[in-house]
């Protein structure tokens, strides 16, 4: 998830979404409560950890943090210098879950309708244009509030919401120079937006667990435009316009990293499986 979430149009909503863990992501989120907080205070704390799932999310957001520090400067590279097979492998990634979110609906066509809604809503906010800017501190709160919701939400990229705030580069270069003060209210921005926007996504799985999860599908299946392999200027391009632009389109490479995303999803879907 955190990999995904550092590739501008790559949610780790979806990540959670295709590998099964969302709802119970949205639980524990939903979960750090008053209740907790109280069996917290009166010296309860492992009663207080089980009421929270502590021990998943602990693993979850440990294995994103570690990601994000690890991987931010080899995922800028790729995306200055290597987007192709960047943006194949996640296209393959995505595509592969595909048929896996559509099988645990039950459809109809109000359904369906919720399908191509996500589809819709994803492809416009895909559509928007990123903009400049120079942010005070206090917006690195805003930024981290308005993305988290979006990280958690298949389809839809925090990374890109930061990037059409103007946030993408100074968030990333706070994270590659270290500067706590920042990635503290960023942090903060982040964990207020979790905790509001996962108790409403979790009301709704549980008014309407087949018309969210089609609506959710769609947006995974919008959101496929935004990282079509090749662009120019953030544009949508063929492969033969691309070729001309930079000499090559970069065809075999592009299907090995599809490939390659492919594999990676049948290979993480293998290990859920295992006891």
């Amino acid at each position: 998830m955190g990999a995904a979430d550092v590739v501008p149009g790559v949610s780790g909503g979806t990540l959670a979404f295709i590998l099964g863990v969302y709802e119970r992501l949205l639980s524990a989120l939903a979960s750090v409560n008053i209740a907790a907080i109280k069996l917290l205070l009166s010296g309860q704390i492992k009663l207080a950890w089980r009421h929270i799932d502590g021990t998943f999310l602990l693993c979850l957001f440990g294995g994103i943090l570690v990601s994000i520090f690890s991987l931010t400067n080899i995922i800028t590279y790729m995306l200055q210098h290597q987007p192709v097979p960047l943006w194949a492998f996640f296209n393959g990634l995505i595509l592969a879950s595909l048929p896996i979110l559509i099988r645990n609906v039950t459809w109809n066509w109000q359904r369906g309708l919720w399908f191509v809604v996500g589809t819709i809503i994803a492809t416009c906010i895909t559509l928007l244009t990123p903009m400049q800017s120079d942010p005070t501190p206090w917006m690195f709160f805003g930024a981290g509030f308005i993305a988290i919701c979006a990280m958690i939400l298949p389809g839809i990229s925090g990374s890109f919401l930061l990037l059409i705030m103007g946030m993408y580069i100074p968030i990333t270069t706070a994270v590659s120079n270290l500067n706590i003060s920042l990635l503290l209210l960023f942090a903060l921005g982040c964990f207020s937006g979790l905790m509001a926007f996962s108790r409403l996504l979790k009301w709704a799985l549980q008014r309407a667990q087949n018309a969210m999860l089609a609506f959710l599908s769609g947006i995974v299946l919008g959101a496929l435009y935004r990282i079509w392999p090749w662009q120019i200027n953030d544009q949508l391009v063929s492969p033969a316009s691309y070729a001309e632009a930079f000499g090559s389109a970069q065809l075999l490479l592009a299907a090995v990293a599809f490939a390659l995303g492919i594999g990676a999803l049948l290979l993480l879907r293998l290990l859920e499986k295992k006891p």
